[in-house]
């Protein structure tokens, strides 16, 4: 015989599970402009239906249902979308990093424009033809004199500033591995705290919003991988349970997250290990485990033993940390009698600025160097290092001579050439042409010289090949970097019609739930009219 009481448990059950719904709908809607909130629903299954199943199982006409539950409090989440989004962040992350590089850059060299080094160098030029015109003019020859200095100025003024770009960059790279070793850290901790409840049958839905907010982060910054670890106990079986986030290298994946534990990254130049690598530029990323302890990892993190220093040349794959290393520096290799040749946006225009700057002067110096003053004397260098430093003259170092800055009566601007006398005495005398101008004329041609060490081409024409090839790769970056966006948003746009919350929809399912939680409630007050009828109302026939 059934239980009498079995019509008030089965409402009991819908309205618990009812309630249940309208506090998970009531949840949806609070957390409805939450970023990276995953909207939630209750899972709801009928109870086992009356009699069970057995050998003394009374004899009905078939199961009668005992009522409804809720299974699990789910987030509506699509693993496949996420996956797209991360690896369309971390393309983005890239060109974004790229694109902002090669813009500052371009702000910097601002060609073609009045003020640049292009500019800087035409007027010079001009200056030393009237100064051919002119010779003997002290204003002529003063003008020539400042002309140079802007040149030289331009020089330093770009070295310097690019310079200034490269060393943002590093410290950029430092706040981003410290931001990356923070995510681990957090994603390592809500692991522990997942691992912590779910065996007791719970759903931590929002532990895994805050995780997937973390790893949508980190996959912008490096290729990872993402692998879920079931937590065993009681678990649901739609428990997401541990995930153990992989760096992605060529070919190979080093853990940096597994369960509770999480590795640590940090930068190391090369001069550290071998001495010869230079300083600014980055040679290895380092991996550690993050106990605190510094030590490197084990055979069950990193796939080839216990290695721990990674060549960035092995980070094929793209990602904001890629972007800025490629802008900032690293060791992309070495030369034939194996020194390191540095890569990278930034290092690659200061070394085309340093030969720019090397060839031009040497060039100007060697012709300056054939002509005489106005006293008749061999020209002296007109560019030299700047404070009369030793080495090569660079786009950092590269000034006009301060003994023509203090005398431009200095400038070689005349072809004259000292003379024998008597001849075969090897006395040479000075031979004074004040008004020849022909090697000031000459000095002006070595704009269209063509020199073997700038390819071939001259000074002018290389600087420009430099600007065009910048403005190309500016033209690509922003261009991949909105196609990305693009791509990026399609798929945002297709998590959120999955993920988000729509209070239309929500209101809907509010109005559902209470309807029938409403109905439950009378179903009960029905039953207990009728349990009302049996308890006072039987044996009391002719009352």
């Amino acid at each position: 015989m059934r239980s009498t009481f079995m019509g008030l448990e089965a409402s009991k059950r819908g309205l618990f599970t009812q309630q249940s719904a309208l506090y998970t709908t009531g949840h949806n809607i609070s957390n409805a402009n939450t970023a990276g909130y995953s909207r939630q629903r209750v899972n709801m299954e009928p109870t086992l239906g009356y009699p069970g199943v057995g050998l003394n199982a009374p004899k009905t006409a078939g199961f009668i249902g005992t009522g409804v539950q809720a299974s699990a409090v789910e987030r509506i989440r699509d693993s496949f979308v996420d996956k797209q989004f991360r690896q369309e962040s971390n393309k983005l992350g890239y060109w974004e990093a790229r694109s902002q590089s090669i813009t500052q850059m371009e702000d910097i060299l601002n060609e073609p424009s009045d003020y640049g080094l292009a500019k800087a160098m035409d007027e010079f030029w001009n200056s030393l033809q009237d100064l051919n015109v002119r010779p003997e003019d002290g204003g002529a020859r003063a003008v020539v004199v400042q002309r140079g200095i802007a040149v030289a100025d331009s020089f330093n003024y770009m070295y310097n500033s690019i310079k200034q770009l490269k060393d943002n960059a590093g410290e950029e790279i430092g706040i981003l591995l410290k931001d990356t070793n923070s995510i681990l850290e957090q994603i390592a901790s809500i692991n522990e705290q997942i691992i912590a409840v779910e065996p007791n049958g719970f759903m931590p839905n929002d532990l895994y919003d805050a995780r997937d907010n973390l790893l949508d982060q980190l996959s912008s910054y490096f290729p990872i991988e993402i692998k879920n670890e079931k937590s065993g106990g009681n678990a649901l079986d739609i428990a997401e349970g541990s995930v153990t986030v992989s760096l992605v290298l060529n070919g190979s994946k080093v853990k940096l997250v597994d369960g509770k534990n999480f590795a640590q990254l940090r930068l190391s130049h090369g001069a550290e290990d071998d001495g010869v690598t230079p300083t600014n530029m980055i040679n290895t990323l380092h991996i550690v485990k993050g106990d605190g302890s510094e030590t490197v990892l084990s055979n069950d993190w990193a796939p080839d033993g216990t290695k721990q220093y990674y060549q960035i040349s092995e980070f094929s794959s793209l990602g904001k940390f890629r972007g800025l290393v490629d802008s900032y520096g690293y060791i992309a290799g070495s030369n034939e009698i194996g020194l390191p040749i540095a890569g990278g946006l930034f290092p690659e225009m200061l070394e085309n600025l340093n030969t720019m700057a090397k060839e031009f002067a040497t060039a100007f110096n060697e012709q300056h160097k054939k002509g005489t003053d106005l006293d008749g004397v061999t020209g002296l260098p007109f560019f030299v290092i700047k404070e009369n430093g030793l080495g090569n003259i660079t786009a950092e170092n590269i000034y006009v001579s301060q003994e023509i800055i203090d005398n431009p009566n200095l400038i070689a601007a005349s072809d004259s050439q000292e003379i024998e006398e008597p001849p075969g005495s090897g006395n040479f005398i000075p031979n004074p042409e004040p008004g020849n101008g022909k090697n000031a004329l000459n000095l002006a041609n070595v704009k269209f010289t063509k020199i073997s060490e700038l390819e071939n081409v001259s000074v002018q024409t290389y600087f420009e090949g430099l600007i065009g090839q910048l403005g190309v790769d500016g033209q690509q970056a922003n261009r991949l970097q909105y196609n990305a966006q693009v791509l990026q948003q399609a798929v945002t746009e297709r998590r959120a019609s999955v993920s988000s919350v729509s209070l239309d929809e929500e209101m809907t399912n509010m109005i559902s739930f209470q309807q029938a939680y409403n109905a439950n409630a009378r179903m009960i007050t029905v039953i207990d009219e009728t349990l009302d009828k049996i308890i006072n109302g039987l044996g009391r026939v002719g009352l």
